[in-house]
């Protein structure tokens, strides 16, 4: 068993959770006309970030161990799953490496392949027996739960099916029918989408109402990360208006009379209005009884809360926003009633 080096690997990308560091970093290199050998470990390291196969054969052959840590607790399995490097990977979990070995920081392997989106490790990774890194909602202790917790083992996704809305799927919870939204693991190591993910969770908690679909609860305690909602088999009103084209008179009343009434409850929330922001006919659900629910609340907000950078296009659809939100404008309720004119025009 090789001694831990009084060295810090610092060549190629460093872990996932690993703070900025201002000190001065020590980089592994030989010192010329000193003639110095490298330590084998660290070596093992350099070879695994160049994805130099044969050396790491060599080193691996000579009795080196696979499973060497440098000053960080981190190994080369941990450098080539950061640098995607899916054959080094395989080689080292070939000849013993251990899948799930944490750094200083807490961060796996499997943890920093899915921070770096190096979807083939990732893939590897878990084919080996890699345990899913920790949400970044999890809490140390039991009382911190949040209420709405949802075991994520009691979401049976057997028979599910791809609803309309791209993140969402039909499962099974407790005998009933449900939809799940599942947040993406780039989540993990992206503090904007975990913050976004909180107020949406804030947001539907306090919501209660016929035309607004109703909040089951939400897994956060495990990865990945998901929000359970009822489950309305009939469609978003998108789909709807396609198969139907231009709605008697009698059935856009009742449709806007139904938008009007879940709009009318956000924005009349105390102490401040929610502003839903999204509002268009594929987050507009339909119900068994053929009346309509607002859904989808993943870019709404308070009124109160001063949006730190304008929405874009892959975040919501731009053909219904309100100019002002897109540009970063203050603005207030009637940006939904903007997006409710144009819903409206439509049906």
């Amino acid at each position: 068993m090789e001694s831990k080096a009084a060295v810090r690997f610092t060549l190629g990308k460093q872990s996932s959770l690993a703070p900025e560091r201002n000190e001065e970093e020590l980089e592994v290199r030989e010192e010329e006309g000193e003639g110095e050998e490298i330590d084998r470990g660290v070596r093992l390291m350099y070879l695994a970030n160049e994805g130099d196969l044969d050396g790491i054969r060599e080193l691996l052959d000579s009795g080196i161990d696979v499973n060497f840590r440098d000053i960080d607790d981190r190994t080369a399995l941990h450098i080539a799953a950061c640098q995607g490097l899916t054959d080094v990977v395989s080689l080292l979990l070939q000849r013993g490496a251990l899948v799930d070995s944490k750094d200083r920081w807490g961060s796996t392997p499997l943890a920093d392949a899915i921070c770096y989106k190096h979807q083939d490790v990732i893939k590897l990774l878990e084919k080996h027996g890699a345990k899913p890194p920790m949400a970044p909602m999890h809490v140390n202790h039991a009382r911190e739960v949040p209420e709405y917790e949802i075991d994520a083992k009691e979401l049976d996704f057997t028979n599910s099916v791809d609803i309309t809305k791209g993140t969402f799927r039909m499962a099974s919870w407790r005998g009933i029918e449900v939809a799940v939204k599942t947040l993406g693991d780039e989540v993990i190591s992206d503090e904007n989408k975990v913050r976004a993910f909180r107020d949406e969770l804030a947001l539907l908690q306090k919501i209660r109402h016929p035309n607004v679909v109703q909040f089951l609860g939400a897994v956060t305690q495990s990865s990945p990360m998901m929000i359970v909602t009822e489950y309305l088999p009939k469609g978003d009103l998108c789909e709807y208006l396609k198969r139907k084209g231009a709605l008697k008179p009698i059935t856009a009343l009742t449709f806007a009379l139904d938008i009007a009434r879940g709009m009318n409850y956000l924005h009349e929330n105390k102490p401040v209005p929610i502003i839903h922001r999204d509002l268009e006919p594929s987050n507009i659900l339909r119900d068994d009884s053929g009346h309509l629910k607002v859904a989808d609340f993943g870019v709404s907000k308070l009124l109160t809360v001063k949006e730190e950078r304008p929405l874009n296009c892959q975040e919501t659809s731009c053909r219904y926003v309100a100019p002002e939100v897109f540009k970063n404008e203050d603005y207030d309720t009637k940006v939904d009633v903007f997006s409710f004119a144009l819903i409206l025009q439509e049906a």
